[in-house]
């Protein structure tokens, strides 16, 4: 055996995991993923998605795929840089431009590429990029990328941001990033106050709309347009792969910036340009979040719903206030045996353990698509907190 294979047969985590029946991912999915999925020939209720707008197996947007794939072809066999770029990249480009109230967009063919090609590559050796230490991967990757000071914050704590800007060189460029709505506890960043502190200390700021958009603001434009500031936030990221139903992400920007992004932007420049099918889904998905208001308000009143729901039970749900909701366990067993529980009841929802969380943190993540029922909510509600109490996690 050579040395790798020789050092990573010693990574034995998975095998322990299945070996006691709980190993808990790449659960095989032989259905559309709707609110309710097929999984080993079982229905099985899906409170695991992240297409919060509840699209992704919406007809307008199936038809729009197959369309865009009739025209195009299945791939455009390069990246946007050279052979890769349609009139209908150009399309969404602006029709994205327009929706988020940006001079410009860049479409990346993965939202963590966005992140990755932006945050490694916007700031130089005597700059700073200020990040909170709750911030997606794709982010962390970024900055670990990129030649500049990097200053971690506490978890939406302001407070310790400005510590982190005070320690800045004035006169250098800083950039704050930070997600909308953080991806695993569900709760919202203070991007007022981000805002505020980054006009103070002449700061530039990032915001991951990833989890905001479809859920927050007029026509679902995410966190930055419900708290009114995305004219001074000045770089809105999002993903096609969540409420857009699609697959990719965008860079909404000034020109300036997006005129260097895509002259230097490795994962930008040296990766092929998202398909045909996902640049129209994405298109589509655009119109019918601005034509129907109705499908974002259903999604906030099954929120609230289920978060009043968890909480009369005894569960332990952190700050959120979005249709991302932890259930805290704290116990990595508890947490795999929980979920295949559920899913043998018929309940499909997400394990978190480390790294994407403190491992004193690790927990259940439910998740809302507009298109659940209240009766399919009542359902996962009771089946969980069954669960639950079975391993002492609530109250009896």
């Amino acid at each position: 055996m050579k040395p790798l294979q020789a050092k990573l047969s010693k990574y034995t985590v998975p095998q322990q995991a299945k070996a006691a029946g709980v190993y808990p991912y790449f659960r095989a999915i032989s259905s559309e993923q709707d609110p309710e999925v097929v999984i080993d020939g079982h229905k099985v209720l899906m409170f695991g998605s992240n297409c919060y707008s509840g699209l992704v197996n919406d007809p307008r947007i199936k038809e729009a795929a197959i369309e865009a794939t009739r025209k195009y072809g299945t791939g455009c066999a390069g990246s946007p840089f050279l052979n890769g770029t349609l009139d209908l990249h150009k399309r969404l480009e602006a029709r994205l431009a327009e929706y988020i109230g940006k001079e410009d967009v860049m479409v990346y063919s993965s939202g963590f590429e966005v992140n990755l090609g932006v945050v490694s590559c916007l700031t130089g050796r005597e700059d700073y990029i200020l990040w909170d230490e709750q911030d997606h991967a794709s982010i962390i990757e970024g900055r670990r990328l990129s030649f500049s000071q990097s200053l971690k914050y506490k978890h939406n704590d302001m407070a310790s941001l400005e510590k982190q800007l005070r320690k800045c060189n004035p006169d250098a460029v800083k950039l704050i990033v930070s997600d909308g709505v953080f991806s695993m506890e569900g709760d919202v960043a203070d991007v007022k106050s981000i805002v505020a502190l980054a006009k103070k200390y002449n700061a530039t700021v990032m915001i991951d709309e990833a989890h905001g958009i479809g859920v927050f603001g007029p026509g679902g434009r995410g966190v930055c347009h419900h708290f009114g500031v995305h004219d001074d936030v000045d770089l809105i990221m999002g993903t096609f792969s969540k409420s857009f139903a699609s697959l990719g992400g965008f860079i909404a920007t000034d020109k300036e910036i997006t005129n260097y992004l895509r002259h230097h932007s490795r994962s930008y420049i040296f990766t092929a340009s998202i398909t045909p099918a996902s640049t129209a889904a994405a298109l589509a998905a655009i119109d019918i979040m601005e034509k129907e208001p109705e499908r974002q308000q259903q999604l906030w009143d099954l929120t609230h719903y289920a978060l009043e729901g968890f909480r009369s039970l005894g569960f332990e749900i952190g700050h959120t206030s979005t249709p991302i909701i932890p259930l805290f366990i704290r116990d990595d067993f508890k947490t795999f045996a929980i979920t295949r529980d559920l899913l043998q009841d018929g309940i499909f929802v997400n394990p978190v353990v480390s790294p994407a969380v403190a491992p004193t943190d690790t927990l259940i993540r439910f998740s809302l698509m507009a298109t659940h029922t209240r009766e399919q909510v009542t359902e996962g509600i009771e089946k969980i907190a069954k669960a639950f109490r079975r391993y002492g996690v609530i109250p009896q």
